[in-house]
């Protein structure tokens, strides 16, 4: 994990602070990388009370990454949509996306508490990780070659971390940020909220219900294990002791068919934010997660988008700390996140006026706008399977440009995670055969000779894995060379990605997006492009 120097200074590559699922993920992921991590945390442990509800499919993928998917399975309610009521309480539009594009539901319901015990427990398969609860972050200074931070542990002794790098997921009131002295830029709203979380009940309903009503709006999302969430939109003349009050709190559910069987674990008012870092690095320092950005709750984002800065992080942090690609691709963690970061919150704010209409002409106009959409079938589909939620496009960062276009190319997406078999006959995930490094994956009749044009020194720099993917038709292939595995497309998913792209190359990233795309005979000239990008580090800084 690193040294410590006397007794009570400890030398690391990466010092993580703060115990939330953005950090806990972050210092999975650099355990799994071998790469000697300490995580300090003010609290005695992770938290005990909900608050995320809802996990998307990329960051089950990421979960599935550092080899915790089986391990947080249970406590995950399968996937669910949005039911929309009007005023009167019909239901008029309903968004139940079935896709798995990325080998997940769209949207599934979890417990925070429960997953980030689970995250905790995760830790201890890395003896490269050191977890500090009860240990709270008092200052830092940087150097040329590093960060030293000052840390008071339980008892109020103090502990030196010399680190390589430091990274702030410490939340909305960061205190790395602060240290840091960078500001948030943005909107903090004066909308409260009363939110509910409840358990031992069961209603029998799966789905999110909105209730658009503009005399109260209000929501509730299921979860697992006959938990329940609500939230309810307070006017300006309800004070926040009064509408916690026992009495309104059973008004309010009986209004829209909740009912305290199940019982009350948590309730608080709390007005939301929509804001962002007015930048996310200086230096050796990084912020990840709600210290970055604030996201209201209305699309279920803000614990997705720190998983992802997490996954966009970490592998670059490992590659640099290993000396396989310059120091350079840090600069592109901030360049690749920041746009969809802020995507993400726009898609929020949204939302939120969806399920807030200001008047009964607003009300009026959103369900009927629903009814015109459902006859129309790319626009009914657009919103049945959750289209509208912008997936993260890279045009500048780890990355080497194709000549497809904008509207076609691969490069900068993240790529799907169909069903595959192996030759085995085992029916897995297609990460499960790609591993968490870097990726050369080819499709169609022939993948092995495809991918038997990497020969350059810079594939085994990498150190890539080799995948050739048969179209589920095709014949059975010879056995492969060394170091190449040969599978077949299950349900035919990948013959539509990489439809006229047979003999073509995509070298996917350990975050699963494609950093390029090329022909077997590209080889060459594609390899001379990456030893440079690996060099400096990214494009398009």
């Amino acid at each position: 994990m690193g040294a410590d120097r006397g007794n009570d200074t400890i030398e690391v590559p990466v010092l993580v602070v703060g115990a939330g699922p953005t950090g806990l993920v972050v210092a999975n992921l650099l355990g799994q990388a071998g790469i000697g991590t300490v995580l300090v945390e003010r609290n005695e442990g992770t938290v005990e009370e909900p608050r995320a509800v809802s996990i998307d499919d990329e960051g089950l993928r990421t979960l599935q990454a550092i080899g915790l998917i089986g391990e947080v399975a249970g406590d995950i309610g399968p996937g669910y949509g949005y039911h929309y009521f009007s005023a009167s309480g019909r239901c008029f539009a309903k968004v139940l996306p079935s896709t798995r594009e990325y080998g997940y539901p769209r949207r599934s319901p979890f417990r925070q508490p429960l997953l980030e015990a689970t995250l905790r427990r995760g830790l201890g398969r890395f003896a490269n990780v050191r977890v500090l609860f009860g240990h709270s972050l008092e200052g830092f200074d940087q150097d040329r070659d590093g960060v030293t931070a000052r840390i008071r542990g339980p008892g109020g002794g103090a502990v030196e971390v010399r680190a390589g790098y430091l990274l702030g997921c410490d939340g909305g009131s960061s205190t790395v940020r602060r240290l840091l002295g960078i500001a948030m830029a943005g909107s903090s709203f004066e909308e409260r909220w009363l939110v509910l979380d409840m358990t031992g009940g069961e209603d029998g309903e799966r789905h999110t219900r909105v209730h658009c009503d503009p005399a109260r709006p209000a929501i509730t999302l299921p979860g697992p294990a006959g938990t329940r969430r609500w939230e309810f939109l307070l006017r300006p003349d309800e004070s926040d002791g009064e509408m916690l009050e026992p009495g309104a709190v059973a008004a309010l559910l009986g209004r829209f068919g909740g009912d305290e069987a199940g019982g009350i674990v948590r309730k608080l008012v709390y007005t939301f934010h929509a804001r962002m870092a007015e930048r996310w690095r200086q230096d050796r320092v990084f912020l990840l997660g709600d210290a970055a950005h604030l996201t209201p709750p209305f699309a279920g984002q803000g614990m997705n988008t720190g998983l992802r800065d997490a996954d966009n992080l970490a592998w670059k942090l490992a590659a640099v700390i290993e000396g396989r690609i310059g120091n350079g691709v840090l600069d592109s963690y901030e360049a690749e996140r920041r746009d969809h970061a802020w995507e993400m919150i726009t898609l929020a704010l949204r939302m939120g006026r969806i399920m807030n209409p200001r008047t009964r002409l607003g009300s009026w106009a959103l369900v009927n706008g629903a009814r015109l959409a459902n006859l129309v079938p790319g626009l009914r589909d657009y919103v049945l399977e959750m289209r509208f939620k912008p997936k993260p496009r890279f045009a500048r960062g780890f990355l080497i440009a194709d000549t497809e276009g904008r509207r076609r190319t691969l490069v900068g997406r993240m790529f799907p995670q169909p069903a595959i078999i192996t030759a085995t006959g085992a029916k897995l995930l297609l990460d499960e055969v790609t591993g968490n490094g870097f990726a050369a994956l080819a499709y169609g009749a022939n993948p092995e000779a495809v991918l038997a044009a990497l020969i350059q020194p810079v594939w085994r720099r990498l150190g890539i894995s080799r995948v050739g993917v048969l179209p589920p038709d095709a014949g059975d292939a010879p056995a492969p060379g060394p170091g190449i595995e040969i599978v077949r497309d299950a349900e035919g998913a990948l013959a539509t990605v990489l439809k006229g792209r047979e003999g073509r190359i995509v070298l996917l990233r350990p975050d699963r997006y494609a950093a390029g795309a090329f022909a077997a005979d590209e080889a060459p000239a594609f390899a001379a492009s990456l030893e440079t990008l690996m060099d400096r580090g990214a494009a398009g800084r």
